[in-house]
Formats: structure tokens, C-alpha cells, sequence
């Protein structure tokens, strides 16, 4: 064999050998089977799915994040929500996008693990190469996620992701009611993920808030249930979002298209910048 045949020979062999090696990087087989569509389970849209919503869910705020949860439950009862930004559309942001409002999807590749959320179009990367924190970061609402997955059993396959997010954009809530995050938006929120051994259609999600606007970490199992024939809607908020915040009130824009009051006796807004008719007489 010439010389130059023998190169293009150990081209081709290196190649193959590439091959087999990302092959192997990326086996299915090697990871818990995440595929289909995941909802909230029964303990409807709270955070802690064994309490109550509202008051009753009772996180281990400080008095001052305390006042604020009791003023923004407040809130809804007297049917504003102007401190929820979800009600403009916003994105729910990290952790709070984990209730699956809408169905969750998670995506399993040999580097990444992706969390697609059908509620306003949410999207993660929880990044499992093994990388360090960057040394600069732009905070997001998604937060950034570094996994990582282990086999805690010893069969020889991974059956749980744990997840460290960081670097997270406020403003944030845990839920609708308004459970409140610390201001200085320096949250750290770890998870573990993993299929429940008795039930595989069952997904856990023991999540573990780490903020200043607590007194002690908060802990919650979050479960998922699959759904294996699966059907995607299109979620858009911005087709069918009713609320309408004006300054530091919530409005309704009704069904024939005109403001209207969110609450009992609310005043309407300011209309300085408009003529009245009156006014143009």
C-alpha cells in the first residue's frame, strides 16, 4: 500500500472511530425515557401541590416579602393582578415556568437537556458537558442551568438529572397568587428529576429555592404526569390576553373591545393625553 493510500485509510478509520464515539456519547439508552408530554399533577397551579393556594401555602418568607405575598394575595381578591407580569404576557421566568401551566416537554442529548414549555413559548438549555459557571453572565428569565446525570442505583444507566440555575431576571414570582422572590435576584434553585420507580408515567421534580427573601431553603416534589399520544397546541398570550395595566392599575378590555373595570368602584384611568369632548367644543 503507497503512502498515500495508508493516509486516506487512517482518515477514513479516524473518522469511523469519531463516529462510534459520538454515537456511543449519544445512546438513548444510557438515560431515562422522557419522551411524551408532561402536565401539572392534581394539586392544580400553587407551587407546594399539597397545600391550598393563596395564604396557605405558606413559604418561609421574612416579615418583609411576608406583607408583600399578603398585599399581591390582596390583590387578586379585590380581582387586579397588576403585580403579575404574566397577566401582560410576560414570560413566567424561572422557577415559576416548572408549574406547566401548559404541558411540558423534556428533550434528552448527550450535552444538553431541553425543557420546552407550551405556556408562553418558554424554552431551557440545562447544559450536562460538564462546564463551569461563565465567568460573566447577562441574567435571563430562563436562568442558566448546568446538570448533571447520575445513576444512583449502579444498574449502569442514568435514572436522575440533577440541576443547579442561577443568574436568573426579576422581576420573578413563584405562582399567580404572588409568592414573592428576594429583589436582588441572586436565586439559587436546585433540582433533582427523575421517573417515579413504581409509576414511570410519573415524572418528580424535588425543587429546592434558595433566596434571600426566605428564612430557610424552600423544598417542594413537583409531579408531572406523561401523556404518550401526544397533541400540541399553540399557545399564544397575546391573541387572547383580556388584561390591560395602566400605570399601577389592571383593566379588562371587554368582549366588544372597550375598557373596562377589573374590580368593584375602580376608578377609570387617567386621560390627560386624550381630548375629551367636551374639551374640543
Amino acid at each position: 500500500m503507497n503512502r498515500q493510500s495508508k493516509i486516506g485509510a487512517m482518515v477514513l478509520l479516524a473518522g469511523m472511530t469519531f463516529a462510534v464515539a459520538a454515537a456511543r456519547a449519544h445512546d438513548e439508552t444510557k438515560y431515562p425515557d422522557f419522551g411524551g408530554q408532561w402536565s401539572r399533577g392534581d394539586g392544580g397551579a400553587g407551587w407546594d401541590e399539597t397545600k391550598k393556594n393563596g395564604l396557605a401555602q405558606n413559604p418561609p418568607l421574612t416579615p418583609e416579602y411576608q406583607a408583600i405575598f399578603a398585599a399581591n394575595v390582596a390583590s387578586v381578591a379585590a380581582g387586579s393582578e397588576v403585580y403579575n407580569d404574566q397577566s401582560r404576557c410576560m414570560p413566567s421566568g424561572f422557577p415559576r415556568m416548572m408549574i406547566a401551566y401548559e404541558p411540558l416537554e423534556v428533550i434528552v442529548t448527550g450535552k444538553t437537556t431541553y425543557v420546552r414549555v407550551d405556556h408562553l413559548s418558554e424554552f431551557r438549555r440545562i447544559y450536562t458537558d460538564g462546564r463551569d459557571w461563565p465567568a460573566e453572565l447577562e441574567p435571563t428569565f430562563a436562568g442558566y442551568s448546568i446538570g448533571k446525570w447520575l445513576d444512583t442505583d449502579n444498574d449502569g444507566t442514568y435514572d436522575t438529572l440533577e440541576i443547579e440555575t442561577r443568574h436568573m431576571r426579576g422581576p420573578r414570582l413563584f405562582d399567580s397568587v404572588g409568592i414573592p422572590l428576594a429583589a436582588d435576584n441572586e436565586t439559587v434553585v436546585k433540582e433533582r428529576i427523575y421517573l417515579d420507580k413504581a409509576d414511570p408515567e410519573t415524572m418528580h421534580n424535588v425543587i429546592t429555592i434558595i433566596d434571600h427573601a426566605f428564612t430557610q431553603p424552600w423544598t417542594v416534589d413537583k409531579h408531572y404526569s406523561r401523556v404518550r399520544k401526544v397533541v400540541w397546541y399553540e399557545d399564544n398570550c397575546n391573541e387572547n390576553n383580556h388584561h390591560i395595566v395602566i400605570g399601577k392599575e389592571n383593566y379588562f378590555m371587554s368582549g366588544d373591545g372597550y375598557l373596562m373595570p377589573a374590580k368593584k368602584d375602580q376608578a377609570a384611568p387617567d386621560l390627560r393625553y386624550f381630548k375629551r369632548k367636551a374639551d374640543a367644543k
